[in-house]
């Protein structure tokens, strides 16, 4: 087997010098190097954002979809959207493992979920078995390359494959509200209705205990309702987070002049990021989970309103992320039967 570098630049087609992440192009072969996994890919989940450009790109018609994202993986050699950027992850079997591979606990055969995007992993699908517009998940014959450095979990034997899936692509946002929230804390949660927003708010909920309060903005009044009936927060307000000064009102007569302790910025569509500044108090911070974010907006548009804010970049890992986020389904009913409902068809 060939050498292979610990970050997977040899994969790099072009630029030349660059990570994997950032490039262009990769080596998508599937001959693997002696610090690779190989794996049989079961199923793609897109994010949001990427999805959500893809489907609107496309008219909402899933031959065009399916057809845009094999141009998309043929062109790059990964799945990484040229608008949004952003990728995804995936869950799939075992196929071979390098010489040099250092984790020794993995085996053949094992069902593994990535931890690391689309938009740095080798890719080559083979055909698309099933898309549905309505859902980010799509399933596929197709094969990938896990570096040294890539993350992964072994899939758990008590929660269905596609629900840990679609928990997994998710996990680093309410891990990092477990870190960023405190008892008694005013947070507001922007797209708190759909996958990410849902688990952030029973993360957010669970830090701020009874004193606290948490805020959603959500667009969609059914996400909204949703939100209401699984308690899921103190208080929930229907509005675009498109519409800076309409939130901002909205927020600031629930949360006082000042604005949150805490704001997480869930939504998958762009120019949201002035809602979240504004509604954040001084010293406060917001977490921009969403792949929608301009950081260009959101740092020269903090300093032009005059907030000294903590503007955090959504890393979709943060140790422990994985367990953190499978065990709200499992202390939530109401959050598992929902996301069943969603996710295992």
């Amino acid at each position: 087997m060939k050498k292979g570098c610990r970050y997977g630049t040899h994969r790099v087609i072009s630029p030349e010098g660059t990570l994997p992440q950032p490039a262009i192009k990769l080596d998508n072969t599937m001959e693997i190097y002696d610090n690779e996994v190989l794996i049989d890919v079961q199923t793609l989940n897109i994010d949001s954002a990427s999805y959500t450009q893809i489907k609107q790109a496309c008219n909402g018609d899933a031959s065009r979809m399916e057809e845009m994202i094999l141009a998309i993986v043929k062109e790059r050699g990964k799945m990484q959207n040229p608008v949004t950027g952003s990728g995804g992850m995936l869950i799939g079997t075992v196929k071979e493992i390098g010489s040099n591979f250092p984790d020794k606990s993995l085996k053949v055969g094992d069902k593994i979920a990535t931890l690391v995007s689309l938009s740095l992993t080798p890719l080559k699908i083979h055909r698309i078995k099933k898309l549905d517009p309505a859902s980010d998940q799509v399933d596929v014959d197709a094969e990938a390359i896990l570096f040294e450095s890539g993350l992964y979990a072994i899939l758990p034997h008590d929660i269905p494959e596609k629900l840990a899936l679609a928990l997994l692509d998710v996990a680093g946002a309410p891990a990092q509200v477990a870190r960023l929230v405190k008892e008694g804390d005013t947070v507001c949660i922007i797209g708190g209705g759909g996958k990410s927003g849902i688990l952030c708010c029973y993360q957010a909920m669970k830090n701020v205990g009874p004193y606290g309060k948490v805020i959603v903005v959500e667009f969609s009044e059914e996400n909204a309702q949703r939100i209401k009936e699984m308690n899921l927060a103190t208080h929930v307000i229907v509005a675009d987070a498109t519409k800076v000064m309409d939130v901002y009102k909205k927020v600031t007569e629930i949360a006082g002049e000042r604005g949150c302790e805490v704001t997480i910025n869930n939504v998958n569509v762009p120019s949201t990021e002035m809602t979240s500044i504004l509604i954040t108090k001084g010293q406060g911070c917001v977490y921009f989970f969403s792949m929608a974010t301009s950081f260009t907006k959101a740092a020269l548009g903090a300093e032009g309103v005059g907030k000294d804010i903590s503007l955090i970049v959504g890393n979709g890992y943060a140790k422990g992320h994985a367990e953190l986020t499978l065990n709200i389904v499992r202390e939530s009913a109401c959050i598992r039967e929902l996301f069943e409902k969603l996710y295992v068809k």
